[in-house]
């Protein structure tokens, strides 16, 4: 149903987009298009001969001037109002739970895509309790509830916001928009902002990530589809519901498969001793660490609940050090998420001119790692079977003398078991 000048419209804008971005990417495309396009629909009337729409023409009146007044929903002048206050209130309740919840959901995952993009790490606390606090004043002007935007957010990394100080300037810009030039953004054509939203929409695609997920473990793999799937055939609310669940449910499913605690103890230790114990030939106190050196340990399964607190790990050490060993003797399981973690870490380390050094890897996430192609990016002289090799490595790229090593090292389970295969 779209005409020719209203399909010229958009080609015209994304053309401004990819082509400033290719040659000035310090030029925000996106508002040139806007600006650009707005004026060529009104100075050769596009919008009148040839029915390209705008803001002004799709909405009737088109972006107000001034904010509404501010009120309550209900007015509140006796007890009586109260208490009907009160009952329509509770009869709202489930509706304002699922709203709450996918406004939460949305946001978050928000913030998510925008630490991808920027490397960053954001407050979910801080996030949800604004969120609430903005929903509040939103209702008192008479809006609706309200939501952090992955394509706004997306865009706004892409021109250059870094800070949540960039969210509030947006918010004033808009603002001020609205009160002083809302006849001119009445003019805006919908179709150049339907090509804003492609290239967001593509950025956000990262497909060079999507096509290494697939060689992630099909299970992983079937919930990314699913998800993918559903967002574009339904919507992007049912999309993450459905996938919620089924990452439950797969994680269910792996943590089933490994809580036979006898079978995980003979394979990582056969002594009885505690983790933090001394008394444990395995244990790290037994060993000498050279200056330079840091030595982290996961200990249990390494999923998307706790990918998390492996990119925060750098961040707090005072010093980057040399080296840095991560000890995965009793990991014996690792997903996507804790996969695509390891690989961030690594890429955080090498700007710092840390060597990192993975010792202990058992069977299953050796395998997971080999087929996602990570032990190449690590290097396979960085994987060791046990700590005392690593340490070993340590020493010599710090330039540490050499230590005596303990009576027992760690089992070689990971080594053996892909000799075995």
């Amino acid at each position: 149903t779209t005409n020719s000048h209203t399909l010229a419209t958009a080609l015209i804008g994304l053309l401004i987009i990819v082509s400033l971005r290719r040659f000035a990417p310090r030029i925000p495309g996106a508002l040139v298009a806007v600006v650009a396009t707005s004026a060529l629909v009104a100075a050769l009337h596009w919008d009148q001969r040839f029915g390209v729409e705008t803001i002004g023409s799709r909405f009737v009146g088109g972006i107000p001037p001034m904010l509404p007044h501010p009120s309550l929903p209900v007015a509140l002048h006796n007890w009586h109002d109260v208490t009907a206050a009160f009952a329509k209130a509770r009869l709202l309740i489930p509706e304002a739970t699922t709203i709450a919840m996918l406004a939460a959901i949305e946001s978050l995952l928000c913030a998510v895509v925008s630490d991808g993009m920027i490397g960053g790490r954001h407050k979910s606390n801080c996030e949800l309790v604004a969120q609430g606090i903005a929903n509040i004043g939103s209702i008192v002007f008479g809006g609706i509830p309200a939501t952090g935007a992955i394509a706004r957010t997306a865009a706004g990394v892409k021109a250059g916001s870094r800070t949540p100080l960039a969210g509030m300037i947006h918010a004033v810009t808009l603002l001020a928009f609205m009160l002083m030039l809302a006849p001119l953004a009445s003019r805006i054509p919908l179709a150049v902002l339907a090509s804003v939203l492609i290239v967001v929409a593509w950025n956000m695609a990262e497909i060079d990530h999507f096509r290494t997920l697939l060689r992630a473990p099909r299970s992983d793999i079937a919930v990314l589809l699913t998800t993918f799937l559903l967002t574009l055939l339904a919507d992007l609310s049912v999309a993450v519901g459905v996938g919620l669940v089924l990452a439950a449910l797969l994680f269910m499913r792996r943590m089933s498969e490994v809580t036979n605690v006898g079978a995980i103890r003979r394979e990582f230790d056969e002594t009885d001793a505690p983790l933090d114990d001394s008394s444990d030939p395995n244990s790290l106190d037994t060993r000498q660490v050279p200056a330079g050196v840091e030595v982290y340990e996961i200990n249990g399964p390494f999923f998307f609940g706790v990918a998390d607190r492996l990119k925060d790990t750098l961040r707090g050490v005072e010093r980057p050090p040399k080296v840095f060993i991560l000890r995965m003797r009793r990991v014996p399981a690792i997903d996507a998420s804790g996969i695509h973690a390891l690989e961030e870490f690594h890429l955080k380390c090498s700007p710092q001119h840390t060597r990192l050094l993975l010792a202990g890897v058992h069977a299953q996430p050796m395998f997971a790692l080999a087929k996602y192609g990570l032990t190449d990016r690590i290097g396979e002289e960085n994987l060791f079977e046990s700590i005392d090799d690593a340490l070993d490595a340590a020493r010599h790229l710090v330039g540490a003398g050499p230590a005596p090593k303990p009576d027992r090292a760690e089992p070689e389970v990971a080594r053996q078991a892909v000799r075995r295969n």
